[in-house]
């Protein structure tokens, strides 16, 4: 079972975990041994979701969701297969409590006039510089 948030707990026989071999380092035993975990999790088919969380994870999480409605959750930083796979369930226990949290409404805030100000002077010494800089060429030559 795994605690998202207070009031939603997901199944352990709602998820399936597939392994693989892994990249990076480790030596020899990278080539032998499946440490990389996926975990794997139907969003779209879930009885622990209802339609409204459903549809919260589908368009926040929608970059890691199949088109199936899969959400995929990769694992492979450390070097044994049961560490992959806790780090895993803890990395989709913080997706999901993300992807339903209550997100706060952005307050918009203008630019201050000081700042305003301050780049539009570096703007006019910029032009200055760059006036000064250049060669007067005389007509009657």
């Amino acid at each position: 079972m795994v605690a998202v948030t207070d009031t939603l707990d997901i199944p352990d026989a709602e998820l399936s975990f597939t392994t693989s071999r892994s990249g990076g380092p480790g030596g020899q035993n990278v080539n032998k041994v499946s440490t990389r975990v996926t975990l794997l999790f139907d969003v779209d088919h879930s009885p622990s979701l209802n339609d409204e969380q459903r549809f919260l994870v589908r368009t926040r999480l929608s970059g890691r969701i199949s088109r199936e409605g899969v959400l995929r959750v990769i694992a492979q930083r450390h070097r044994t297969q049961l560490a992959n796979k806790d780090d895993a369930l803890r990395r989709f226990a913080t997706l999901l409590r993300m992807a339903l949290s209550e997100q706060e409404a952005r307050i918009p805030v203008g630019v201050p006039e000081a700042v305003n100000e301050r780049r539009l002077a570096a703007k006019r010494l910029r032009s200055r510089l760059k006036q000064d800089r250049s060669v007067g060429f005389d007509e009657d030559e």
